[in-house]
């Protein structure tokens, strides 16, 4: 590519780039532009979140292999059995404990994950809601009244 070319092509991407300020408007279909890539509302991150707050407690209750059959005090009947065919000398008693112990495992990760994602957006919504009313607050004067756009301007220098 001859530096003429990539001058000239650095000159046409300026005259295309818009240096003015939009707020609230997506440009027309003709003019570039198009749908935002990610839009989420408060509705939907609570619904997410309020979904893996239920994931977590049902898989908490469901996925207890370890604790199946846990009499109140001791091993589940899983690891129950696993005891005994080990000292039966069958060699499917540590292969079962070993597999509740690794079933185990992967569902305190999975729990950590969704307790996570909940805990996450709960702590994200409010944030944004708090960051919101903290703009707004700043956007309006101590009269109540808006500020010009020349005095929003400065915030996006």
């Amino acid at each position: 590519m001859a530096w003429d070319e990539w001058e000239q092509l650095k000159s046409q991407a300026a005259e295309r780039r818009s240096t003015s300020m939009q707020l609230n408007h997506v440009p027309d279909a003709g003019g570039g532009g198009g749908s935002p890539d990610l839009v989420v509302h408060q509705d939907d991150l609570g619904a997410i979140g309020h979904e893996a707050s239920s994931l977590h407690g049902d898989l908490r209750v469901q996925a207890d292999v370890a604790g199946m059959g846990m009499p109140g005090h001791g091993a589940g009947n899983s690891m129950q059995a696993a005891t005994e065919l080990s000292s039966s000398n069958f060699t499917l008693g540590d292969n079962l404990s070993l597999t509740v112990e690794m079933w185990t495992s992967q569902v305190n990760s999975l729990l950590d994950a969704c307790a996570l994602i909940s805990n996450h957006l709960d702590y994200s919504k409010k944030l944004h809601a708090n960051d919101d009313a903290q703009i707004a607050a700043e956007v309006r004067g101590r009269d109540g009244a808006g500020r010009s756009v020349s005095e929003l301007d400065k915030y996006f220098k």
